[in-house]
C-alpha cells in the first residue's frame, strides 16, 4: 500500500483534499473499533501525542484511578476514507494506546501483536505475514432501517448476476478498498445465500490486523449506501453455513520463506512442520481468541465446512490446518477456525505464539490426515487420536484458563478481564430463554 511517509506529506494531503475530520482510531479488547474524532486544525496537536482520552470507559482498558491514556498516531496508516463528509472528506489514522509516561500501554490489542513480532525478529525472522480471507453476509433492512436476517439473493458458490444480487455492492467494496490502497486478489459469492468474500494480498502482521478493521469499516459503510446491511456474525442464519476468517501464515528468514524446502516431500521446512505442531497442541487454548463468541461455536460443526477436528492435511478441507499447494515464497499455512467476530490483533497473535512455541520447544505435529474426517467414525477419530476444537464458548474459555502461553501473550490484567467478560457473556446467554426453546416446549410441556 502507498503511504505518507511523514508528518508533511500528511498535512500536504490533508489541504489538497479538504480532509475536514480525522479519526484517531483503536480497538478495545473485543476488536470494537473506537475512534476521537479531531478537525484538521487539531492535527498537529495530535502527531505530537497530545490527544487524551479516558480509558476507563473503554472495554478492557483502564481502572478508574489509571483512566489517563494518550493515543500515538502511527503515521504509515494514514488513509484518506473513500467518501465526502458535508462537502469535505474524512481520514482515519490508526493510534498506538500509551501511558501518561508514553510507554505502550500492555492491554492494547495492537501493542500484543507487536511484541509477538519482535519475538519472531529475535528467533530470526524477517517477517510474518498474514493473508486473511473475510466472509460476510449482505441483508435486507426494514423500514426503520434495522437489519433483517433476509438475504438479497438465493445464489450460490461463484454465482454471478443477475444472480448474485450483492454483485453491485461487493463491487463498489472491492472498488473503494483499492482506492485506499488494498491490493484485492478475489471477489466473490460464498456458499450461502447472502454471503459474500473479498480477498486482499498478504502483508506484515500488524498491517493485515489494521487492514481487517479497516476492512470491515469499508464494507459495512457501502453496504448502508446500498439500502443493505454487512454483518460479520459467524453463523446468522440456522442451516447453511458460516462466515469464516481462514487465515493464511508464512514465516521469512533472510527474504526467504522459512517454511518451504525443496528436499521435503511435502515441500515443507522443518520450521513449518513445528509451526503446525505448537498450534496443533495450544488451538483448544487460543480459540477463545479466534472464536470468540457465544455464536461462534454455532458455524464449528459439522456439514457445514468449518473445522471440527484439531488436524491438519495438504489435501482436504476437513481439518483445521490446511497446506496449500507449496511453491517456494507461496508457500503457506491456512488456518481455518477463527471468524470474522475476532479482534484481528490478538487472533493473528495468538497463532503466531502457539506457532512459534512449536518451533522453539520443535513440536512435531501428529502424522497429517488426508481423508475426509466427516466421514470417519467416533472409533476411527478416537484412534487415531484427533481431538475436537471446543465446541461452545465456555469449553474454550475453560481451556483459556489454563493456558499459561494465553496468559504470557495478553498480559495478566487483559488476560483476566477478557475470561470475566466472556464468563459473563455465558452466563446472560445461558439464562436466556430462546424461540427455540418456546418453539419446542411450550406447547408440549
Amino acid at each position: 500500500m502507498k503511504k505518507p511517509v511523514d508528518r508533511d506529506d500528511i498535512m500536504k494531503i490533508v489541504r489538497e483534499k479538504d480532509v475536514r475530520f480525522i479519526r484517531l482510531q483503536f480497538t478495545d479488547m473485543f476488536g470494537i473499533p473506537k475512534n476521537v474524532a479531531i478537525t484538521s486544525k487539531q492535527l498537529e496537536k495530535a502527531l505530537n501525542d497530545k490527544c487524551m482520552f479516558d480509558g476507563s470507559s473503554v472495554e478492557g482498558f483502564a481502572r478508574i484511578e489509571e483512566s489517563d491514556m494518550y493515543l500515538q498516531p502511527d503515521i504509515d496508516t494514514f488513509m484518506v476514507l473513500p467518501w465526502n463528509y458535508q462537502g469535505g472528506s474524512e481520514a482515519r489514522i490508526i493510534c498506538n494506546v500509551m501511558n501518561p509516561n508514553q510507554t505502550p500501554f500492555e492491554g492494547d490489542p495492537r501493542h500484543i501483536l507487536k511484541k509477538v513480532i519482535d519475538k519472531a525478529q529475535q528467533m530470526g525472522y524477517d517477517a510474518c505475514n498474514i493473508g486473511p480471507e473475510c466472509e460476510f453476509f449482505l441483508f435486507q433492512t426494514d423500514q426503520e432501517g434495522n437489519p433483517t436476517t433476509i438475504t438479497q439473493d438465493d445464489a450460490g458458490y461463484f454465482d454471478l448476476g443477475p444472480v448474485d444480487l450483492g454483485e453491485d455492492a461487493r463491487r463498489e467494496m472491492v472498488l473503494k478498498l483499492q482506492e485506499m490502497g488494498f491490493e484485492i486478489e478475489a471477489s466473490h459469492h460464498e456458499v450461502a445465500p447472502g454471503q459474500h468474500e473479498i480477498d486482499f494480498r498478504y502483508s506484515s502482521a500488524v498491517n493485515a490486523a489494521d487492514s481487517i478493521i479497516t476492512f470491515k469499516l469499508i464494507v459495512k459503510t457501502i453496504a448502508k449506501m446500498h439500502g443493505l446491511y454487512a454483518t460479520f456474525m459467524p453463523k446468522p442464519i440456522y442451516g447453511v453455513p458460516g462466515s469464516g476468517m481462514h487465515t493464511n501464515v508464512s514465516l521469512f528468514k533472510n527474504g526467504t520463506n522459512a517454511f518451504y524446502s525443496q528436499n521435503d516431500h511435502m515441500h515443507l521446512s522443518e520450521d513449518a512442520y513445528y509451526f503446525v505442531g505448537g498450534l496443533l497442541r495450544h488451538m483448544k487454548e487460543i480459540t477463545a481468541l479466534t472464536n470468540p463468541i457465544v455464536n461462534s461455536y454455532k458455524r464449528l460443526v459439522s456439514g457445514y465446512e468449518a473445522p471440527v477436528y484439531i488436524a491438519w492435511s495438504a489435501c482436504n478441507r476437513s481439518p483445521l490446518i490446511r497446506v496449500p499447494t507449496a511453491l517456494e515464497n507461496e508457500t503457506r499455512l491456512e488456518v481455518r477456525c477463527p471468524d470474522p467476530a475476532c479482534n484481528p490483533y490478538l487472533a493473528i497473535a495468538a497463532i503466531l505464539a502457539a506457532g512459534l512455541d512449536g518451533i522453539e520447544k520443535k513440536i512435531t505435529p501428529a502424522q497429517p490426515i488426508n481423508c475426509n474426517i466427516y466421514e470417519l467414525s467416533d472409533k476411527q477419530i478416537s484412534e487415531l487420536g484427533v481431538e475436537k476444537l471446543p465446541s461452545t464458548l465456555k469449553d474454550a474459555i475453560d481451556a483459556m484458563k489454563e493456558s499459561q502461553l494465553v496468559k504470557n501473550l495478553m498480559g495478566e490484567q487483559l488476560f483476566f478481564k477478557y475470561i470475566m467478560a466472556k464468563e459473563h457473556e455465558w452466563r446472560d446467554y445461558s439464562s436466556r430463554i430462546t424461540p427455540w426453546e418456546l418453539e419446542a416446549y411450550l406447547k408440549k410441556y
